[in-house]
């Protein structure tokens, strides 16, 4: 009996930890604003298809997903076509991650492909 609540206690605190945990989703800004109103972390990846060093980011992020303790959304944002968006938060190059609480920017890492770097620039909103 024992046993079994072990088990039932283990797989509760899987699910979770699986529920806060990195979220990415395509950028929307019903999506940011939502975030933003609720006063929740949110992180703008600033990318595009054809940066390598966004698709490098974007494999950190990925492999980022299952780690406890990054209850963050990052929304992936078109660098090439939102213009007004760039213009707001000031980006100047793709492969640019801006990280808000609210509306406060906590924390912006421009180029980073290393896991720690990116890491560190997402807990600062949490």
């Amino acid at each position: 009996m024992k046993l079994v609540h072990l088990i039932t206690a283990a797989v509760l605190g899987f699910a979770a930890a699986a529920s806060h945990a990195l979220d990415v989703k395509p950028y929307s800004a019903a999506a940011l604003a939502e975030a933003q109103k609720a006063d929740k972390p949110v992180a703008l990846h600033f990318r595009a298809d054809w940066c390598p060093t966004c698709r490098a980011q974007d494999k950190l992020l990925d492999a980022m997903k299952s780690e406890p303790g990054l209850d963050i959304t990052v929304l992936a944002v078109n660098y090439d076509t939102e213009k007004d968006l760039k213009k707001q938060f000031t980006i100047r190059s793709q492969s640019t991650l801006v990280v808000l609480r609210g509306q406060k920017e906590t924390g912006r890492s421009i180029n980073d492909t290393t896991a720690a770097g990116l890491r560190t620039a997402l807990k600062t909103a949490l």
